[in-house]
């Protein structure tokens, strides 16, 4: 019965006219009925019996649309713009975590609940959070003096934080299981969701065990500063690095699709742009890592000037940790001197792929976006040196680290710009 309803609906377009045409015998017997359609609108129905009607619905775009069992394109353009929603909280999630950093808020909060901690409600509340709060280094090494009107503004940050790590997994988890449920994802689509949701899991995982780090009681005295692991922090910021970028590829993946009936050609003019615009992506992704390295060591207050350090090109301390590969994550002499050389190769890499963008057939938006990249590449480098002479302020830090993140976006897209002109239609 649903395959005669399926046949029925997929006849609904054919001819009003010279519907039925009777072939007699001599003896006038009705031999055979044929459904004819005008020549003008089906010129390639082949007249073989058993593929009548499926070149009648290969001849029509609109009828091989309407009998299509494939998921609906608004059912894939809806996926596409859930994933790309879910890459702009991600987004949201790590400029509130730089400016939590910041302000010296993330140790705060010192208990941590699947789904959520108690919302302090009253003053007796506020005193009992107040008192754990003091139980732990950062007050007792650092914030002896705060008054419990300064902790409820840390707190409101950490929480503020949280709170949106949480949105992010549900707004993770929820539409994936529905989408799921649904049938909207195809078999490549699953894989990356399943990956997308591990990776929402880890993030939050990783963000307790790096403020757990800074609540653990390993400092030894009032000149240590309690903060917390810079190796959990920089896990925690790659993470979310990694979990952007994904999200922005499958939603680039579903709203500019790569061309079924094509193929897939590797255009040697290309190649240069592709490895350039490959090689930005993964040296702003490091500049980053190394970032996370800086803030985690507060090594942006060691040396504040540019382009020497202090007096010198190569500070004298830069190897004052044994063994040495220890000065490279724990010395911040050597964290501050590396994160200059990795920010400096990303701006040459972004200005040879805006260079070399220039002479190749690109489409107009893929033009557009590789002149962006070699833009914000610069003003990403300004923004760094600015925060580093001003001595890390709030707001000129979280641009900064705002727009690392926009330039790796940047050179997303223009990966899958560029690979959209090799597919060659058939």
């Amino acid at each position: 019965m649903l395959s005669i309803l399926h046949l029925s609906r997929c006849t609904l377009k054919s001819a009003p006219s010279k519907l039925l045409v009777s072939n007699t015998s001599l003896h006038g017997r009705l031999v055979s009925r044929q459904l004819i359609t005008p020549v003008r609108c089906y010129k390639n129905v082949g007249v073989g019996r058993g593929n009548k009607l499926s070149n009648l619905i290969k001849s029509n775009g609109v009828l091989a649309r309407f009998c299509s069992s494939s998921p609906q394109p608004k059912n894939h353009k809806l996926v596409g713009y859930w994933l790309l929603g879910c890459s702009g909280m991600v987004f949201t999630a790590v400029v509130l975590g730089g400016v939590t950093r910041l302000t010296e808020s993330g140790l705060s909060m010192v208990t941590w609940r699947l789904l959520g901690e108690q919302l302090p409600r009253t003053e007796e509340q506020w005193q009992s959070e107040f008192q754990k709060y003091q139980q732990f280094p950062e007050y007792k090494y650092k914030n002896t003096n705060i008054t419990l009107s300064e902790f409820k503004w840390i707190w409101w940050m950490e929480y503020a934080h949280r709170t949106w790590g949480r949105a992010i997994g549900a707004a993770v988890f929820l539409p994936a299981a529905f989408f799921w449920a649904r049938g909207f994802l195809d078999k490549a689509m699953k894989i990356r969701v399943g990956g997308y949701c591990a990776l929402v899991a880890a993030q939050g995982l990783m963000g307790w065990y790096m403020v757990k780090s800074g609540l653990e009681d390993r400092f030894q005295g009032p000149s240590d500063v309690p903060r917390v692991s810079q190796y959990r922090l920089a896990a925690h910021l790659s993470l979310a690095f990694i979990l952007y970028s994904g999200l922005l590829a499958g939603a680039l993946r579903v709203l500019r699709p790569f061309p079924v009936q094509a193929t897939f050609q590797r255009i040697r003019e290309l190649r240069s742009v592709t490895a350039f615009a490959h090689t930005v992506k993964a040296m702003a992704f490091f500049t980053a890592v190394s970032g996370a390295f800086v803030a985690g060591l507060d090594a942006g207050l060691v040396y504040n000037s540019f382009p020497k350090m202090g007096d010198h090109w190569l500070p004298d301390d830069i190897l004052a940790f044994s063994p040495a590969l220890r000065n490279f994550t724990e010395n911040p002499t050597t964290v501050q001197f590396d994160h200059r050389v990795l920010g400096t190769s990303t701006l040459i890499a972004a200005t040879c792929l805006w260079l070399v963008a220039r002479g190749k057939p690109l489409s107009p938006v893929a033009r557009r976006v590789a002149n962006g990249v070699g833009a914000m590449a610069w003003l990403q480098v300004g923004l760094g040196i600015l925060t580093l002479l001003h001595y890390v302020p709030t707001p000129l830090a979280a641009s900064h680290q705002s727009g690392s993140l926009v330039l790796l976006t940047l050179a997303i897209w223009l990966t899958h710009e560029v690979k959209l002109l090799k597919y060659i239609p058939k």
